[in-house]
């Protein structure tokens, strides 16, 4: 059956980061509220993913959307953490004791994990080991961190609790660019965070980028680049710069006409490629249009048997996502700073956990969208056999408009199909972020464009 949908042809090739589907501004509050013990009841819940969400920063940069708030008064760090704690507590009872409870992956994110106390990272820790049973020293364990908190006492801790991979936000090595990004930043105070990061022994570092900033051009981009080569990250993930509304640069005022959107999207296409060609020729894999991998980088991907693609995931925090098979759900979201403080306060102070409050459902169609996208963006493509396996169909069965708009713009390799994969051609991962919107359903579409900006 045809699951085809009609869209504008992608006439510009930055749309949206799809880093999870259904996108959240699609979630809405559950009327049923159901209880978790029933969406977990019968789910697979040997080889589960953590993801523990702290919403604060020292400062907030201007093209950040994340939920999150800047400072923690009146002890809030402390209360969130106890009510982290209460949540944490009814998750684990609602996954039972009637089959195995494992997790594979383990990740600290935010926000800034790492604006915790030393001993609040340990309390953290304690949470998710002695509350959700997750063994940290055994399985991949992810922190993200800024250079004004990767301070020497947390990076011990994190790094004696079984850290294998730690990411920070560099952003710019050029301090006239990181201000413009509304992230002011010192070249030498960065630096001496990657020393103690390096100091600590942590075994993987990822070094995030953006290039599109205003007045950055190639060869301030290279020296970026080179900057962050000089410490051998064993990942750098390049992020293109979005203006996205409520935000500090997009209240600023900046010029979005045609012409000017044109101009920007021709200077983030061409870094883009300088700097996918500069990290190849530097013995670097790229495995997404974000990522790249070292090319002898140890691997800490996590147990054979993990798949995100069908494997649940258990968000704690106010700003973290939960998947079962059949629902995607969450808290509340925004942006604007004085909403994400209520929804914080109200997490904050919240005694029962046992229900889900705001998601959506996942239905087959569903299912197959975010099967491929998964797959499709990633540089080593989708599996066919996996997908017919999973749901009886193949991808040109379900999406043959889709792909036949794909492979018309260059998209498609075509010849990964003789290696069983559908694989995005190098044209088609630097356009990823026009690719992966034009597989949203009609549904999560519409439920994007009514979601009221807060």
């Amino acid at each position: 059956m045809s699951r085809t949908t009609t869209a504008a042809p992608a006439t510009r090739p930055y749309q949206s980061y799809v880093y999870a589907y259904p996108h959240k501004t699609a979630y809405r509050p559950l009327a049923e509220r159901p209880g978790l013990r029933e969406l977990w009841a019968g789910e697979r819940k040997d080889a589960l993913s953590l993801y523990l969400h702290i919403p604060f920063c020292e400062v907030r940069c201007g093209f950040c959307n994340l939920f999150t708030r800047i400072g923690a008064p009146d002890e809030l760090t402390t209360r969130y953490l106890d009510a982290l704690d209460r949540q944490a507590t009814a998750v684990r009872e609602a996954l039972g004791d009637d089959g195995p409870v494992r997790f594979a992956a383990a990740a600290f994110g935010g926000g800034t994990p790492t604006f915790l106390t030393a001993g609040e990272l340990e309390r953290l820790c304690d949470i998710a080991e002695k509350r959700m049973g997750a063994d940290l020293r055994s399985v991949p364990l992810s922190v993200e961190t800024s250079p004004s908190t990767a301070t020497a006492d947390r990076l011990a801790v994190l790094a004696e609790r079984g850290t294998t991979r730690i990411s920070i936000g560099v952003q710019s090595f050029v301090e006239a660019e990181a201000r413009a990004a509304v992230r002011p930043q010192r070249r030498a105070d960065v630096e001496a965070a990657l020393d103690r990061i390096r100091e600590a022994r942590i075994p993987v570092l990822n070094i995030d980028l953006i290039y599109g900033i205003d007045g950055q051009t190639e060869e301030s981009w290279r020296t970026s680049l080179d900057a962050a080569l000089g410490w051998r990250p064993e990942e750098l993930y390049l992020y293109p710069l979005y203006v996205r509304p409520l935000t500090g640069l997009g209240r600023s005022g900046t010029d979005t006409g045609a012409a000017a959107d044109a101009a920007w999207d021709e200077q983030r296409l061409r870094l883009y490629r300088a700097g996918r060609d500069h990290l190849l020729a530097h013995g670097y894999e790229q495995v997404s249009m974000r990522m790249f991998r070292r090319a002898d980088a140890p691997r800490t991907d996590g147990p054979d048997d993990y798949a995100c693609q069908t494997d649940g995931m258990i968000g704690l925090g106010c700003g973290a996502r939960s998947y079962t098979t059949r629902l995607h759900y969450s808290f509340d979201y925004a942006v604007e700073m004085r909403e994400v403080r209520a929804i914080i306060d109200g997490y904050a102070a919240t005694e029962d956990f046992s229900r889900a409050q705001v998601g959506r459902y996942v239905d087959g169609d569903e299912a197959r969208r975010r099967h491929l996208l998964q797959s499709v963006l990633q540089a080593e493509g989708l599996r066919l056999a996996e997908y017919r396996e999973r749901f009886g169909t193949s991808p040109a069965e379900d999406f043959p408009g889709e792909l036949a708009r794909f492979e018309a713009r260059g998209w498609l390799d075509a010849p990964a199909g003789a290696l069983g994969l559908l694989r995005l051609s190098p044209e088609g991962l630097a356009h990823s972020d026009a690719l992966g919107p034009e597989l949203f359903s009609p549904g999560v579409r519409a439920a994007m464009a009514a979601y009221e900006l807060k």
